[in-house]
């Protein structure tokens, strides 16, 4: 217990250090959409692509040309991704009081049906480096193709503090 207490007790961006993980700074859109949009203490991100210094971790389909550990790491690739927009959005990790959903698109082979197993890698992340406020509610699913040819792409609501408002 005074381990899981202690972890409960660091900073988020703490947790995320002593994971290995630095928030990259939040991507610009590529595009004529905004990174994201908040409506009240909602954050509502653009898909995120599993990009890491400027290049895709992953790209092609799932259960063909990107096996389900590959993929699982792009997954975890998005979730930071998304955690640098709720920064960007938030003005501090510390603002996020939840991750309310995510949406999984993976970009899968004709009869691959572990879109939910990539979809843990992303999930699995954020509860390991928000603890209960990375519990979420989720969907995964198949996609023919996703854009640049990304592996996985995600999107998030994520609701903040009235104080970062």
């Amino acid at each position: 217990d005074s381990i899981k207490s202690e972890k409960d007790e660091m900073s988020i961006e703490d947790r995320l250090s002593a994971m290995g993980i630095t928030i990259p700074v939040a991507a610009a859109p590529a595009a004529n959409y905004l990174p994201f949009a908040r409506n009240g203490n909602l954050i509502f991100t653009a898909g995120q692509l599993p990009m890491k210094d400027g290049a895709m971790v992953a790209t092609g389909l799932v259960g063909q040309d990107v096996d389900l550990e590959t993929a699982q790491a792009a997954a975890r690739q998005c979730a930071i991704n998304i955690l640098a927009q709720a920064k960007a959005a938030a003005g501090s990790l510390e603002n996020i009081k939840s991750i309310v959903k995510i949406s999984v698109f993976v970009a899968s082979a004709p009869g691959f049906t572990g879109q939910h197993l990539v979809a843990n890698g992303a999930s699995n992340f954020l509860v390991e480096a928000l603890g209960d406020a990375g519990k979420h509610a989720r969907s995964a699913v198949g996609m023919a193709a996703l854009p640049l040819n990304a592996a996985v792409e995600i999107e998030a609501i994520i609701e903040i503090a009235e104080t970062s408002m």
